[in-house]
């Protein structure tokens, strides 16, 4: 075998069978080894945002690494939002980004570039592999790398690296378990939340929400009277809805989170880190726990926090089992022009079970996650890092990982723009996405943050940066221009009928939702 075909092999060995790839010149010997190897799936994505994208969306929900292929430093750097976002949700990814042949990198041709110090910003584990032989090993070690916490592994691959015969598939690598947590840490969370009381409260992260953890959650909190909640945007919540119990959602407005924590006195943490504002303001508070409130660290980030709330919940509640599921509500179907509230309110009349959401809804979709909380039981996938860009591709990447369900892209205009080449892979891939583009013609979130951080604004110059029209976007045209069949709606009536409509129908579609400004 050449460097390429062993390389593919191992990682199919390793359990890594999606590639998602936007290749060059480097990567031709990798691309040519995709026919040697039929059991690793190509994706090609047009922009390389989409590819990072996508590979984190995939790993989430089929919790095992994809592999992305790109091309020299340009290649991750053109995807490196999306790999910030993926490194802050702890997603496994392998990427593996071809470079120069190595007898040609002395002569600093125009593509030369410090590849290393654009993957060591967004991934825990980097290595350049130097010959054919040993190319398979740093592929099995890179998959055990973002399967053991790493995350997103970054494998470096010199063009006669891929090329030069000698390779040899290399057996997969044990990836390390998560830590356990120590008993005596477990029964010191137990004293302090009894003690505490009202003035206690859990804070967890994504790995704890789903059935298992939040029923655990549910009976520390019966018992203790602490308060539970969630971190702001978890990577992924799993089966929500149905009528099972569900902590509250940290808020993200400074104020808003300030007052949910103001009266606690001893907060714990599960799988999430002590919370923090996402921006510096004047005057407002960084860290958002209370000045004399004492924060424990249960679990890190990465550790076995569900195993350990299910020890504190056997401490402090016994045989008590959770509330369980109650009668999911009646939801109505919203009527008249389209606007947060009314949008939220279609999204979850018409929710199909076991739906998979990717929310970048911003501001138009603040009251989708609350309005679907007791609708039918379906996945969650947030913006973890911020950057935007991220829905259309996460969409894109679960929609590979579980063909057999429908995903609903709650998507933003401004953030659309970022990414819009995804929906050209839903159409070439035929996936079961449909895209809710919430329209109201401006970058809204910055507009808010802009009387948040006190900036004296509201001029012509200011405003016009904040501004998406002068030419109007027209995402329908964009849509169909991909290869998506897309349609715009301007009453919640329609929304819902469409919503329906784009459930039932095989293939993406684009819903274009013309918000009341």
């Amino acid at each position: 075998m050449n460097g390429a075909q062993a390389l593919l092999r191992t990682l199919v060995d390793s359990g890594v069978d999606m590639c998602f790839a936007n290749p060059g010149t480097s990567e031709m010997h990798f691309v040519a080894a995709l026919d040697d190897v039929p059991e690793m799936r190509g994706v090609l994505g047009l922009f390389e945002g989409v590819v990072t994208g996508a590979a984190d969306g995939y790993a989430r929900m089929a919790g095992r690494p994809a592999v992305t292929l790109l091309h020299l430093g340009p290649g991750p750097g053109n995807g490196l939002a999306n790999l910030h976002n993926a490194r802050r949700a702890r997603t496994p990814i392998v990427n593996v980004v071809g470079d120069h042949a190595l007898h040609h990198k002395a002569l600093d041709a125009p593509l030369e570039s410090d590849i290393d110090a654009v993957a060591w910003s967004v991934s825990g584990w980097v290595r350049r592999s130097e010959s054919a032989a040993a190319v398979a090993t740093d592929a099995a070690e890179a998959v055990a790398a973002a399967r053991s916490g790493a995350g997103v592994a970054t494998l470096i691959l010199p063009a006669d690296v891929s090329w030069s015969e000698g390779g040899l598939p290399a057996p997969a690598v044990e990836p390390t378990p998560p830590a356990a947590v120590e008993g005596s840490a477990i029964e010191e969370a137990s004293r302090i939340l009894a003690a505490a009381g009202p003035a206690g409260a859990v804070l967890v992260g994504a790995p704890v929400l789903q059935p298992r953890g939040t029923g655990a959650l549910e009976r520390v909190c019966r018992v203790s009277g602490a308060r539970a909640l969630y971190e702001t945007f978890p990577a992924r919540m799993t089966r929500r809805g149905g009528g099972r119990f569900e902590p509250r959602r940290l808020a993200y407005p400074i104020e808003l989170a300030t007052k949910q924590l103001a009266d606690v006195e001893h907060l714990v943490l599960i799988g999430a880190i002590e919370p923090v504002a996402f921006f510096g303001y004047p005057g407002k508070p960084g860290r958002l726990a209370p000045e004399g409130c004492t924060v424990h660290t249960l679990a890190e980030p990465g550790a076995d926090g569900p195993c350990a709330l299910d020890e504190l919940a056997s401490i402090m509640s016994g045989d008590i089992e959770p509330a369980g599921e109650g009668d999911a509500p009646v939801l109505e179907r919203p009527s008249g022009p389209i606007d947060a509230s009314s949008a939220a309110a279609a999204v979850a009349a018409t929710l199909p079970e076991g739906a998979i959401v990717s929310d970048e809804g911003t501001t138009c979709g603040m009251y989708m996650l609350g309005a679907t909380r007791h609708g039918p039981q379906h996945d969650w996938l947030n913006i973890t890092g911020g950057a935007i860009g991220q829905g259309m591709p996460v969409a894109t990447g679960a929609a590979l990982a579980c063909g057999d369900r429908p995903v609903l892209n709650i998507q933003s205009d401004g953030s659309a723009m970022y990414t819009i080449q995804a929906l050209w892979t839903q159409a070439r891939e035929q996936l079961d996405v449909t895209t809710l583009l919430c329209n109201n013609g401006a970058y809204a979130i910055l507009a808010m943050e802009l009387d948040q951080v006190g900036a004296v604004g509201g001029g012509e110059v200011s405003r016009s940066l904040l501004d998406l029209g002068r030419p109007d976007l027209d995402f329908c045209r964009l849509a169909e221009g991909q290869g998506v069949p897309a349609v715009r709606v301007a009453t919640a009536e329609d929304l819902c009928d469409q919503l329906e409509h784009a459930y039932r129908e095989p293939g993406p579609h684009l819903i274009e939702a013309m918000f009341r400004t």
